[in-house]
């Protein structure tokens, strides 16, 4: 299975990677984290009924990168999501994060929406979303400051049914590029 819990054992590999300047910088919270903030976020994960943090393991074994889910909560039938990848994750990792975490919203979450947000000095990320059939649903002008300067936040969304429409298509697309 490609997801799976978060679990005490990951938490140095997943500080490494969060703290890697590239994910950082595209982050709401972009400082490095220290190793008692990190344990202290996995203390309160570890109780929060809300989110779902999860590690993406490719085809080999190998962890590259992470998933989350926060604002979880089954009555209302909807979530926000981010994911990063490692520093050194494979060549079309985003794609299939992105393939396994939608799977896992919409049939494990079993959730009716899938929301998030994108800085808009992630254009890459806000490229693949709208690939996978996100709708932008908002701008947030000037909403996030980074320390230096504001910048946006688009807001995007995908419901259980468009993504169902689209799975088969984007699936047929990704697996063209690999060659597979």
């Amino acid at each position: 299975m490609p997801l799976r819990p978060i679990t005490a054992a990951d938490l140095d590999n997943v500080r490494s990677w969060r703290n890697a300047p590239k994910v950082r910088e595209n982050m709401y919270s972009s400082h490095e984290i220290s190793a008692e903030e990190h344990k202290a976020w996995f203390e309160r994960l570890r109780h929060d009924d809300s989110s779902r943090w999860l590690i993406y393991t490719n085809a080999q074994g190998t962890d590259e990168g992470v998933v989350y889910f926060t604002n979880y909560s089954p009555r209302s039938g909807s979530v926000f999501w981010g994911f990063y990848a490692t520093p050194t994750a494979s060549p079309g990792v985003g794609s299939r994060m992105e393939i396994e975490a939608l799977d896992h919203a919409f049939s494990d979450l079993d959730i009716h929406k899938l929301n998030c947000e994108v800085l808009t000095s992630n254009p890459g990320v806000i490229k693949l979303h709208r690939k996978f059939g996100f709708t932008e649903e908002g701008l947030f002008r000037d909403y996030h400051f980074n320390g230096a300067d504001y910048t946006d936040v688009l807001r995007l969304g995908l419901t259980a049914d468009e993504w169902l429409e689209h799975r088969d298509e984007v699936l047929r697309a990704i697996s063209s590029r690999s060659g597979k």
